[in-house]
């Protein structure tokens, strides 16, 4: 049984990350160097990335779909359930990417691909908190 509370409460965690982001948005990628607002920026997202990804395990566990190997089964687990969108599989799988990249720096982080990233796609997550909703609404 998917813990709808539960849920709720992590996307509501998921847009707080968002408006924070939104808050210290900086205008160009000079500003965005700044040691500060880089790191801010790098930590909200991947907070905001696991926001989502915990949605993913409350809804694979509350709908009984069975123990996932690894993050991106739980994202496969919900498209085959029809919970989220083959687009938003493809979707999520960047943003885990994205976080993986910031946490463990794996090589050197590219700045201007991070700024961008965030600049152009945090509509993404709105397209998940959308796509979780409306099966919510469904069950």
């Amino acid at each position: 049984m998917v813990d709808r509370d539960r849920v709720l409460a992590k996307l509501d965690e998921l847009d707080g990350y968002l408006d924070e982001i939104r808050t210290i948005a900086p205008t160009d990628i000079e500003e965005y160097a700044r040691i500060e607002k880089k790191r801010s920026w790098e930590r909200l997202v991947q907070m905001a990335v696991e926001a989502a990804i915990d949605a993913c395990a409350m809804l694979v566990t509350g709908l009984r779909l069975g123990l996932p190997a690894e993050e991106n089964d739980l994202i496969e687990k919900l498209a085959r359930r029809g919970v989220i969108s083959g687009g938003m599989v493809q979707i999520l799988k960047r943003m885990k990417g994205m976080r993986n990249i910031l946490v463990h720096e794996y090589g050197r982080i590219d700045d201007e691909l991070v700024f961008a990233t965030v600049r152009d796609r945090l509509g993404d997550f709105g397209t998940f908190k959308r796509e979780i909703l409306d099966f919510l609404r469904r069950l």
